[in-house]
């Protein structure tokens, strides 16, 4: 189990690297990490994600009460803005560690265009993500952009936003950071093949049926996915 000291270190250098890879812009993006049953550690608002130090994030509850000790690095700091939306993900689910909200180009964008990542059309997607589902339009930082992801989450580690950005949870914060990777860099390639041919070719339906299963092997298999993937799996 990594220490405090460990997740803040981690946040700042997921800050860093999602800055760097372009999936946030300035003070864009929030990360978040479970401490306990009950306490997250969260980046700050108004500062920029990919330049933040370890003393500047925050400590809440579950209910969003700030329960750290302010210090000379963030007393004059609140959570930040998408806290909510943060807590509802660790609410919802036991085994979710880490969370990371960023604005992804490509995979923002293919929202804008109204392309459901919800395929089956890379292997690597199939087995990490699942079908990623669109969350309908919402308010950033609104109760109604908590509303938005609250059942999806129960059941997806990966999620649009729409017209916005992506949300992404796993058993540990870094690897909620790499399905964020997984997601923009398949959305990436769906971009690319969109420019040559409006159709694309899906995998076959009894191959899809070895990636879900490997999605299993790998614990990666969340509630509802057997049946949303089923559509997928048959044979014209």
């Amino acid at each position: 189990m990594p220490t405090e000291a460990d997740l803040r270190g981690l946040i700042c250098r997921i800050g860093r690297l999602m800055y760097a890879k372009g999936t946030i812009d300035g003070t864009a993006g929030n990360i978040s990490a479970r401490l306990d049953d009950n306490n997250i550690l969260l980046t700050p608002s108004g500062l920029a994600t990919g330049f933040l130090q370890p003393e500047q994030l925050i400590i809440v509850d579950l209910a969003g009460r700030r329960v750290d000790a302010p210090t000379a690095a963030n007393s004059d700091l609140r959570p930040t803005s998408e806290s909510a939306m943060h807590l509802e993900c660790y609410r919802q689910r036991d085994d979710v560690m880490g969370v990371v909200h960023a604005h992804p180009p490509t995979a923002v964008a293919l929202t804008l265009a109204g392309v459901d990542l919800g395929q089956c059309l890379i292997p690597e997607m199939v087995v990490l993500l699942g079908l990623v589902p669109t969350a309908p339009y919402s308010t950033p930082s609104s109760e109604e952009n908590r509303l938005a992801i609250t059942a999806l989450i129960r059941e997806h580690d990966a999620i649009m936003l729409s017209n916005h950005g992506s949300l992404t949870v796993a058993n540990s914060l870094w690897d909620a950071y790499l399905l964020l990777e997984s997601l923009e860099h398949g959305a990436s390639i769906i971009h690319r093949a969109l420019q040559i041919s409006k159709e694309l070719n899906a995998i076959p339906p009894e191959q899809v049926g070895k990636l879900v299963a490997y999605r299993e092997q790998f614990g990666l298999l969340r509630p509802g996915d057997r049946y949303r993937f089923a559509r997928f799996t048959q044979l014209d």
